[in-house]
């Protein structure tokens, strides 16, 4: 089955290319089908996670009319009161210290922001909504219950990797588990995992 991914984010696509092909769905990028940034792109008003996956994806269905899903995600820091939250992406640009989906402006705020905080709980959220022709909207939820690092390490993943150390690697932070590891613990692939066992039922 051929599903369209409503994401502009390569490492998002990445992601969810190298979990999904391998139980037989194809990944397309809106892309790939020759939409443009500006129709793909809506404001996430939502004020959680499931609405702002259900926006993208709704507007991609009314775009193509395909089988399609979206997913909202951030990261859920405890000591933060769940900042950044659903504004992960944005976090450094809220306060007009850094543009948006700039990650190192955003590392560095959460890290500030963090200074002599001794608990550094949090979580990596994703929520997945997918349509299916006649089949309505489904939403999927995963996490990756972790810390974050004093400070960042590692070169791989992207977004907030660099600084979060998942409880399953405590060693470490996401930035230094190779993508196959990664794939197998993160909140993306729960709740990718999650869609696959819908869509194979």
């Amino acid at each position: 089955m051929k599903l369209i991914f409503a994401t502009a984010n390569p490492g998002k696509l990445r992601e969810a290319r190298e979990i999904l092909e391998p139980h037989g769905f194809e990944v397309v990028s809106p892309y790939d089908l020759g939409l443009t940034k500006e129709q793909v792109d809506v404001e996430e008003t939502g004020k959680t996670f499931e609405e702002n996956a259900i926006i993208k994806v709704q507007n991609l269905w009314q775009l193509t009319g395909l089988p399609c899903f979206a997913d909202d995600s951030g990261l859920v820091v405890d000591a933060l009161g769940g900042a950044p939250g659903i504004y992960s992406a944005r976090y450094a640009s809220l306060d007009g210290s850094g543009e948006d989906h700039n990650f190192a402006s955003n590392i560095d705020k959460l890290l500030h922001n963090l200074q002599g905080v001794s608990d550094r709980t949090a979580r990596f959220v994703c929520v997945v909504a997918l349509i299916l022709p006649e089949a309505g909207i489904k939403t999927f939820r995963g996490t990756c219950e972790g810390r974050i690092a004093y400070e960042p390490a590692g070169c791989g993943g992207f977004g907030y990797d660099p600084v979060f150390i998942a409880d399953a690697y405590p060693d470490r932070t996401l930035a230094e588990v190779d993508e196959d590891a990664k794939n197998a613990i993160s909140h993306r692939g729960n709740a990718l995992a999650a869609m696959v066992e819908a869509l194979n039922h």
